[in-house]
């Protein structure tokens, strides 16, 4: 018969991902209300820039 599974190998495996993490905290976080902002942003000055050249229909 084979052999019966180590509960051990469970806490390893997650023990590797509270390290990860862990170490997630001190990255930098923006929120994502801020990135729909920019890019909201940049679709409007490059629109603008299109009228402003002639390039716009």
């Amino acid at each position: 018969m084979g052999k019966k599974k180590d509960t051990k190998s469970g806490l390893m495996s997650s023990a590797g991902l509270m390290r990860y993490y862990d170490a997630d905290e001190t990255t930098f976080h923006m929120d994502p209300k801020y990135v729909v902002a920019a890019g909201l942003l940049m679709g409007i000055a490059v629109l603008s820039l299109n009228v402003i050249y002639g390039y716009w229909p």
